[in-house]
């Protein structure tokens, strides 16, 4: 089995977190589920820097965005399936 280009920590997580450099448009990316040793394949609808995330289903504007099983911030734009999930559409509720 290949490495994989994202990791999922839960189940119960909204995006994954890309594990490798050089993500483009288009690519189709085999990601690691480690709660039950899973895989998940997506593919990337934008090109996705290292360490940046990837949305695992549609998120609607206002859902929970879920990483490594916490809270991390509200969707503020809907966002597709393997769509690049950063600051320009999860924000934090703290402000």
């Amino acid at each position: 089995m290949s490495a994989p280009q994202f990791i999922v920590h839960d189940t119960a997580d909204t995006v994954g977190v890309i594990v490798v450099e050089g993500i483009k448009k288009g690519a189709e990316l085999d990601g690691w589920v480690m709660e039950n040793d899973s895989r998940i394949k997506i593919t990337a609808l934008n090109d996705i820097p290292l360490g940046h995330k990837i949305a695992l289903s549609p998120i609607k504007d206002g859902d929970t965005i879920l990483k490594y099983g916490h809270d991390i911030g509200k969707c503020v734009v809907d966002i597709e399936t393997g769509a690049h999930a950063h600051v320009q559409n999860i924000k934090t509720k703290k402000w």
